[in-house]
């Protein structure tokens, strides 16, 4: 397939900006019904969730976030999987005005790790007690020869290995591929193929995005297309909140989303909700006009929760511990836990502004996250199983629809948690930890915990991967 891209015709502007003047003023029993519909986890049409969009009585916001709360309950459980970002290359050759990555920006200290840095990076990462990466690299590979350098990034990832500890699973967050490029991306063995549309409103992109490959709407707007189209199942979308109108943003989004499931009868695997912080060389974030109050984040991840409700949902620390604390309640499925933004940033033990993708807004310890979530009433999840086990993309909704999942990832939760309590937790995490263990045992009914005792039983006698 040429390196030219189809028109992403599925952003249809004009049908939301219609969509969001007709739903400004929705009636409550209105409201109230799309609740109990929510609750059926069929998901929301593109004018129920642009109905919710415009809430505004306090009443009924607060019925949202229940209802939020309720669905993530029924669906997810207890669970929160982690995950750390491995940054590579900050090396780009777009000029994306937000970003401290941009070509422009002479100030950025570049780097490019070699081979040995990322094996020692993950080697790090691996020490925290992490099993899932993200592996993220700037836009600067114009040919196909270049791309091996990410191809060889994901092979030594995977080749590294510390202690009892090793990555089970490396997810991609490059730039857009093509169809070619993607299948030679998908047989190093990632996970999950991540690209962000940053705005879905030509207009605006064109304005942000001036130069570079990046330039393209319709090539990166199409993206998930032709990864899909590659064999690459599990891929996570997502827009870069605070760049255009949220409101459009979600909308847009959820037509990429449709457009996903009527052409491969399925929608992304994640989806993240990054918002803009500050970054060196620009002052971006400081002189939108869109900024997104917490008021209007914490309504937009709750109506994802309802909107698309077996789609996991990714929160970084780009925010704060205490938003990140009120997200997990409503609808956050995934957290990254200790993160460096800047490559190198692992070995050096400290973050490098920069040399950073942008500034972190929760930057505690890992040890302290899993503490924190599991003394809250959350399982830190460190559990690979699912792509390991071909449960992925179809075939993982087969299963997550009916009910089925919670005797796959509730185990395989509390097997994961266990191996960080026995390999890597400070001695009150581990104590956190094992009171937890102990109250989602008892709380699990015969045929989970029939399955979950036993591997538990496994980890703590030395045994580490256990998983259904």
């Amino acid at each position: 397939m040429p390196d030219t891209a189809e028109k992403a015709t599925y952003v249809n502007e004009q049908v939301i900006f219609d969509c969001l003047r007709d739903t400004a003023l929705p009636e409550p029993a209105r409201v109230r019904a799309i609740f109990e519909k929510a609750k059926e986890m069929q998901g929301l049409s593109f004018d129920e969730t642009a109905t919710l969009i415009a809430l505004k009585d306090p009443e009924l916001m607060e019925e949202l976030f229940a209802t939020a709360r309720a669905i993530k309950e029924e669906i997810y459980g207890s669970r929160l999987v982690l995950f750390a970002p491995l940054y590579i290359s900050n090396r780009c050759t777009n000029d994306c005005t937000y970003c401290a990555y941009r070509a422009s920006n002479r100030d950025l200290n570049r780097i490019v790790l070699t081979q040995e840095q990322i094996a020692a990076e993950t080697k790090v990462i691996i020490e925290m007690g992490h099993k899932r990466i993200l592996i993220v690299a700037g836009e600067s590979y114009p040919d196909h020869n270049s791309l091996q350098y990410v191809y060889d990034a994901v092979k030594t990832v995977y080749a590294t290995h510390s202690g009892n500890g090793e990555i089970r699973r490396a997810n991609v967050n490059v730039a857009p591929l093509s169809v070619a490029d993607f299948k030679d991306l998908k047989a190093t063995g990632i996970g999950t193929y991540q690209c962000f549309q940053e705005t879905y409103h030509r207009e605006t992109y064109a304005r942000v995005h001036p130069r570079g490959k990046k330039a393209d709407f319709d090539w990166r707007a199409t993206v998930m297309d032709r990864a899909m189209e590659a064999g690459i199942d599990d891929v996570g979308i997502g827009p870069l909140l605070g760049i255009y109108d949220w409101r459009f943003e979600v909308l847009a989004m959820l037509q990429q989303i449709h457009h996903l499931e009527e052409r491969f009868n399925c929608g992304p695997h994640t989806i993240s909700v990054p918002r803009l912080e500050p970054a060196a060389g620009t002052d971006f974030t400081a002189t939108t006009p869109w900024k997104v109050s917490d008021s209007d984040f914490l309504k937009l991840v709750a109506i994802l929760r309802l909107t698309v409700p077996y789609t996991g949902m990714i929160m970084s620390t780009r925010e704060s511990a205490a938003i990140r604390h009120k997200c997990f309640q409503i609808g956050i499925s995934q957290i990254s836990a200790g993160s460096r933004t800047d490559p190198g940033g692992y070995e050096r033990s400290q973050g490098d502004f920069q040399s950073a993708q942008f500034a972190v807004g929760d930057t505690r310890p890992v040890d302290a996250v899993v503490r924190e979530v599991a003394e809250m009433g959350f399982t830190p999840s460190f559990c690979t199983a699912c792509y390991r086990t071909g449960r992925t993309g179809v075939d993982f909704m087969d299963v997550a629809k009916p009910g089925a999942i919670k005797y796959h990832c509730e185990p395989n939760a509390l097997s994961t948690f266990t191996e960080y309590l026995e390999d890597y937790a400070s001695p009150e995490t581990k104590k956190a930890g094992e009171l937890h263990i102990l109250h989602q045992i008892e709380s699990m009914d015969a045929k989970q915990k029939s399955i979950a005792a036993p591997m538990i039983d496994k980890v703590r006698g030395g045994k580490r991967d256990v998983f259904v």
